[in-house]
């Protein structure tokens, strides 16, 4: 019997991504596996059903009754652990650490869970490595959600009437979050500064046209960023 990879729709508010795409779909079917996946699963994440070539679509009730492995992005519901047979595999962001009465859940039913967030971030474990994709999303799009909130352009503008200075960015963090902040409001035009207690990110600040900023207040001690940032 070939193993039952089971696809449900994201429930959690404002969650679009879909835990498996097309072309991997399509690489789990070409390996013997059957792909089960709730219709529409897909269609946030901008995948309608029609590029799911291959794949059997069910409602979430036949999903988790026949599914050998479940792929997931939230955590399952306490509710979709109970329908979920016996010895089944859970695939997903678990965030354990934050629902105990999950893991008892899962324990009870004999499940195996793999949590995504936890693969350890080395060379082997690369193709693996859920987090830092999902951190340059994060930093990309907050860098885009500020500038749209913000009440002046981002970059440097010349007029009729006159020239706009550059709005003031400070990133605090020079993870993969951060540094891709950095590069996204440096192509928007702004002037950036970043900031991160680890004094190794400094060549990678530089490296993206930025400033790496020592402590967390401006050179002269008095608060320096709440005035330039809203000057």
């Amino acid at each position: 019997m070939p193993v039952v990879v089971g696809v449900l729709k994201e429930t959690a508010a404002n969650e679009n991504r879909v835990a498996i795409v097309p072309e991997i779909a399509a690489k789990l079917k070409a390996l013997g596996a059957t792909v089960v996946m709730q219709s529409g699963a897909g269609v946030a994440a901008q995948f309608p059903d029609s590029q799911y070539t291959g794949v059997e679509f069910a409602d979430a009730g036949a999903i988790l009754a026949r599914a050998d492995v479940l792929l997931k992005v939230q955590p399952p519901s306490l509710e979709e652990v109970a329908a979920l047979k016996k010895g089944a595999v859970v695939v997903g962001f678990m965030q354990a650490y934050a629902r105990p009465e999950l893991v008892r859940a899962m324990q009870a039913q004999g499940l195996t869970s793999f949590a995504m967030e936890l693969v350890p971030r080395i060379s082997r474990a690369q193709s693996m490595d859920a987090l830092s994709s999902q951190a340059a999303v994060a930093g990309y799009k907050a860098v885009l959600i500020a500038a749209n909130s913000l009440e002046k352009f981002m970059p440097m503008l010349t007029t009729a009437a006159g020239t706009i200075r550059p709005a003031a960015v400070l990133v605090i963090g020079a993870g993969v979050a951060g540094l891709q902040a950095i590069a996204t409001a440096k192509r928007l035009g702004a002037v950036v500064e970043a900031y991160d207690v680890r004094s190794a990110t400094r060549d990678q600040v530089k490296s993206l046209g930025a400033k790496f900023v020592e402590t967390g207040v401006s050179a002269d001690g008095a608060g320096g960023y709440a005035r330039e940032l809203t000057d």
